[in-house]
């Protein structure tokens, strides 16, 4: 999220874009990291898909958001 309020606040559509490449990013990592929680056993499995398929859905948003930017 904070990479997608700096990129809009740089009032650039081409550094806006960058940005939400960067929170693209940031949401693999995310993920990489929900794997890490459940291997050691800070989560149960149920709740690492919630959360796993919670950034999947985020990811998609994204991406399709920066999909829509570079139709202009």
């Amino acid at each position: 999220m904070s990479n997608i309020a700096e990129g809009f606040a740089r009032k650039g559509d081409k550094e806006f874009k960058r940005f939400l490449s960067i929170a693209l990013g940031s949401v693999a990592e995310v993920q990489s990291q929900l794997y890490a929680a459940l291997d050691l056993g800070y989560f149960a499995k149920k709740d690492f898909q919630n959360a796993y398929d919670a950034a999947l859905e985020t990811g998609k948003l994204i991406a399709g958001f920066m999909q829509y930017l570079s139709t202009d």
